[in-house]
């Protein structure tokens, strides 16, 4: 049996929807997005105190790259994976990883925007910087949907992926900072993929919300 332990609208969730899309058996244990994430017991399954944390056959996993490569790897090499030799194997990692680039960006303006409790910590600068930040990595991503090839529905020329999922799920974050109206073919690209059925399980019940509005912008100074 594989174990999730979640936060919704966190960086689990893009395990979550993998899980979701590779088919297995798997439980999900919901954690609230505080500092119970900080208690032993769950540190001895996350040293940081972050998810996703992963249990699988005694071992524990964390950091959503490595889960991610690893369940791939066990259980979908050919389809939501890309087995090592493969022409889009590289591209595949890329795109994998390139996840985290925007998640750290996404991080930085939900502490801003959310955790933070005191409006006098809040930054102006910090949350009209990495909004930037973000508006950079999705002219990376429409650069990338705009090569022109064959049937460029997704990330890899050969199609859907766990590359998807993973930049997928860090485009889904990082919209409640930056819209992506601009970016035409990221925006048709994001209504493709969360239309899928994986996707639409793994987001969140009303309840469980973290962010509690469609859009936070940037203060002004």
């Amino acid at each position: 049996m594989i174990t999730l332990h979640h936060c919704p609208q966190t960086r689990s969730m893009r395990t979550l929807w993998l899980l979701n899309e590779l088919d297995v058996a798997f439980r999900v244990q919901v954690h609230p997005f505080d500092k119970s994430l900080r208690a032993p017991e769950f540190l001895s399954l996350s040293p940081a105190g972050r998810v996703p944390a992963l249990e699988i056959e005694g071992e524990r996993m964390f950091e959503t790259g490595a889960i991610t490569e690893y369940l791939c790897e066990r259980f979908s090499p050919d389809r939501l994976g890309r087995a090592p030799g493969t022409p889009d194997r590289m591209a595949w990692l890329v795109w994998v990883h390139f996840a985290e680039t925007i998640s750290q960006h996404a991080a930085a303006l939900t502490q801003q925007h959310i955790a933070i409790y005191d409006d006098s910590m809040r930054s102006p600068t910090v949350m009209k910087l990495e909004a930037a930040r973000i508006g950079k990595c999705y002219d990376a991503i429409e650069a990338r949907l705009s090569t022109p090839v064959e049937n460029r529905d997704y990330l890899l020329t050969s199609g859907f992926s766990a590359a998807d999922i993973s930049v997928g799920q860090a485009v889904y974050m990082a919209r409640y900072f930056r819209p992506f109206d601009d970016h035409p073919e990221l925006s048709r690209w994001f209504d493709r993929i969360s239309e899928r059925p994986a996707f639409q399980a793994s987001l969140p019940e009303p309840e469980g919300r973290l962010y509690d509005r469609e859009f936070y912008p940037a203060w002004e100074a």
